[in-house]
């Protein structure tokens, strides 16, 4: 589940990590009261607004602005709030932005000049233990780092079973190339980025930039999290800062009825039981010309409502040319799986688009028979290669 950028940084400043303060408006009028109300708090004479949506590259996007007084923040939040924030990470069309966040101004001057750093945390899968990524480079895409100066990319790993050790946490702010006061501030901003990590249960946290300050404060700028869904469980209150509008409404529809969906570019459309046989379903489409429209697990049942449910969400998407269903029956019985189909076919009237079911398991034999009696516009298929060969003939 990803965060908007205020929702990451109350996270991060739960735990302890000093945060850029800012305050979430949803109209011009709204963001000139947080504005002023900020300036109560921290002092601070200019303000950045920034756009809220769940994509990185926002500045590129014209969606991160720096206001000098009251009316530009009226007006650069009255051009924000509402546009279609196209950034390297969204499509074309790009994110409605609905709200923005007034934040305070860190770039001040001082005794130092502001320095910013890349820093994430996320799980080396190739280890099986968390990191801390960073680097020097702050305020760049990390891929662009990592293609042209890879030797400005370090790396810390963390023993489970210890966790972050302090010589660890000295290590980093020694490698971005601290001392004094900054060393020992970005010693704690390190341990506590780490305890907010591990406690929150989340997959990444990605701050860019973390600033050094003027003043020799190091603060989170920026905070990219993604909290792992399966950890939701334990915090309900995580739970609720889900923003449903940032995310695909076929996939939020799927997810309330118990599928699991992802939208793909192709265009035919699959159902499947599990989701190593969905990975291959999606290589079988490949090698036979077309292009997966979907990643969509029904899981252990396929009775009609879940197989009427799945075909409504496939037949959304106006560039799917076929279906193609591939269920095995294991825990299923294929004839239940048949009869699933047809009776939800049956339900839903005429369905314009070639539809192949390749059923094999238990009572697959009886299933073929209940699709090939059916009367309906329904091609079965037993053998994979079969099925492959269907999907090919009705794409050409």
């Amino acid at each position: 589940m990803n965060l908007h950028e205020y929702q990451g940084k109350e996270i991060l400043n739960s735990f302890g990590v000093e945060i850029q303060r800012g305050i979430v408006a949803t109209t011009p009028k709204e963001a000139v009261e947080a504005a002023k109300k900020l300036t109560e708090q921290t002092g601070t004479g200019w303000h950045v607004i920034k756009a809220q949506v769940h994509a990185g590259g926002r500045g590129k996007g014209g969606g991160v602005k720096l206001a000098k007084n009251l009316q530009e923040v009226e007006d650069i939040a009255g051009k924000i709030i509402g546009m279609d924030l196209v950034t390297p990470q969204t499509s074309a069309e790009g994110k409605r932005v609905h709200q923005v966040l007034v934040a305070e101004d860190v770039y001040y001057p001082g005794d130092s000049e502001p320095n910013e750093f890349y820093m994430s945390v996320l799980l080396n899968r190739s280890t099986g233990r968390n990191m801390i990524m960073y680097s020097t480079e702050g305020g760049m895409d990390i891929e662009t780092v990592a293609e042209e100066t890879p030797h400005l990319i370090f790396t810390e790993e963390i023993d489970p079973a210890v966790g972050l050790l302090g010589f660890q946490a000295r290590r980093v702010a020694f490698n971005l190339g601290l001392s004094g006061k900054a060393f020992k501030e970005m010693t704690k901003f390190v341990t506590a980025l780490y305890k907010a990590y591990n406690e929150s249960d989340s997959s990444l946290f990605e701050i860019n930039p973390v600033l050094k300050t003027s003043d020799d404060k190091i603060i989170a700028v920026d905070a990219k999290v993604s909290i792992d869904d399966n950890a939701l469980f334990r915090h309900k209150d995580y739970e609720e800062m889900r923003d449903k509008r940032e995310e695909n409404p076929v996939e939020v529809e799927a997810k309330e009825k118990g599928l699991n969906y992802v939208d793909l570019d192709g265009n035919v459309g699959c159902m499947v039981n599990g989701a190593g046989l969905a990975m291959a379903t999606m290589d079988l489409i490949k090698q036979a010309g077309g292009e997966p429209a979907n990643f969509l697990d029904v899981g252990g049942t396929a009775d009609a409502e879940r197989v009427e449910a799945a075909f409504k969400l496939i037949l959304k998407d106006p560039n799917v040319k076929a279906i193609l269903i591939n269920i095995f029956g294991g825990i299923v019985r294929c004839d239940r799986v048949a009869q699933g189909v047809i009776d939800a076919y049956k339900n839903m009237g005429t369905i314009h688009i070639p539809i192949i079911v390749r059923l094999q398991g238990t009572n697959a034999d009886i299933a073929k028979k209940l699709i090939d009696d059916s009367g309906l516009d329904v091609q079965s298929a037993i053998e994979f290669q079969e099925a492959a060969d269907k999907v090919k003939a009705v794409l050409s």
